[in-house]
């Protein structure tokens, strides 16, 4: 199988992550419940891995990374532990349903008012609509780094510039864009920050995390069994055990510091170099087929590794299931989990089919998946 779903979840990991897991399923007690060797084993890696995202984030303090189960927990928790019914948010319609949902249901169910600024044909945000979108009782903006579907990166400075302005928090989905793109959670003055580990983090399922400005506070989703404090009625409030109530997932953990030192080691700039190159490559080649449809803004070089296609006015899924079953090529149709997305795209009733990229892709499978598409275009 030549596995171009990356964007969903990346399949080829570094090996120092499977050793990584392995050797917690071994080794690893439970993170903060005891002082005997194994327990401090876990709490020791765990601490270290708060430190490597740290890094990479370049945020002010380990203890400011709080571990989840992934972007989808984080979003929610930044989301709902942030606002009130008295408030206005500002998103955008490149967002992900674990941005939209969260927002949608304080809507209805708590009156949150809500602003999603639209993007045009090929998924680009006008960022004066930003500035206009303000009223008095705006609390932040959360925006997606990067569109899952198009690819497409947010400028995040101009955004950035305008909540200072402002004084809004800043909140940023980086699904797509962590262990991408360069992020200075100081520089770019992000309030929380959304991340997975699955994807090119290269961490197992299940792993993720958000960082949370010193200084910000942030009701937690759940409450209960913190370690610490045990006689208190009330869940501790000091980072991170403030919003990670109950047993961390210390075997994934593991696995995710592992993909974390790795990407640290070869460095962001190395990595982003390789797959910016394959995405290019692949764009290039397969804008030759005469009925192929290309998405987003490939005007600009730097974006994350993804291209989303269709063929003529055939559905996304059936070259999706062409693509699996004749050519054993692994890539995601349909709509992707970014409804108004696809309603800017005019895709919402096929969706797109999307190639998505990692550093581990190598030219080979690139050519064969335009081998591919070409043959498929052909016999129509």
């Amino acid at each position: 199988m030549i596995y171009l779903d990356n964007s969903a979840t990346t399949l080829k990991k570094p090996d120092v992550v499977v050793e990584a897991v392995i050797a917690a399923l071994h080794q690893f007690g439970n993170s903060g419940r005891g002082v005997h060797e194994d327990s401090l084993r876990s709490s020791e890696v765990i601490f270290q891995t708060r430190r490597s995202l740290c890094r990479l984030f370049n945020g002010e303090q380990a203890r400011q990374i709080v571990l989840t189960s992934g972007a989808t927990e984080s979003l929610n928790q930044a989301i709902e532990g942030l606002h009130t019914g008295k408030d206005h948010v500002i998103t955008t319609a490149l967002e992900h349903n674990s941005v939209l949902r969260p927002l949608y249901r304080l809507q209805q169910e708590k009156g949150l008012e809500l602003t999603i600024i639209p993007a045009d044909e090929k998924g680009r945000l006008n960022y004066a609509d930003f500035s206009v979108a303000v009223k008095e009782n705006t609390k932040s903006m959360i925006v997606t780094h990067a569109s899952n579907v198009t690819g497409n990166i947010v400028d995040l400075e101009k955004i950035s510039l305008i909540c200072r302005e402002k004084d809004l928090h800043l909140i940023v989905d980086a699904s797509q864009s962590a262990g991408i793109l360069p992020i200075d959670v100081q520089a770019l003055n992000i309030d929380l920050l959304c991340f997975t580990g699955h994807k090119s983090l290269y961490g197992p399922q299940g792993t993720g995390g958000l960082y949370v400005r010193p200084g910000i506070s942030v009701r937690p989703l759940k409450v209960g069994g913190s370690g610490i404090d045990t006689f208190n009625s009330q869940h501790p409030g000091i980072f991170p055990t403030a919003l990670e109530a109950g047993t961390l997932n210390g075997h994934g953990i593991a696995g995710l510091g592992a993909g974390v030192d790795y990407i640290l080691e070869q460095t962001i700039e190395k990595l982003n170099k390789r797959t910016n190159y394959l995405t290019q490559f692949f764009y290039e080649e397969v804008s030759k087929i005469n009925d192929l449809i290309v998405y987003g803004d490939f005007t600009t070089k730097n974006r994350c590794p993804i291209v989303s296609v269709n063929l003529g006015n055939r559905d996304s899924a059936e070259i999706s299931d062409l693509l699996a079953h004749d050519y054993g090529i692994a890539t995601r149709s349909g709509g992707h989990c970014a409804p108004l997305m696809h309603e800017a795209l005019g895709t919402k009733e096929r969706g797109v089919v999307r190639f998505s990229f990692s550093s581990f892709t190598t030219e080979h499978e690139i050519l064969e998946a335009v081998k591919a598409l070409q043959k498929i275009s052909q016999k129509g």
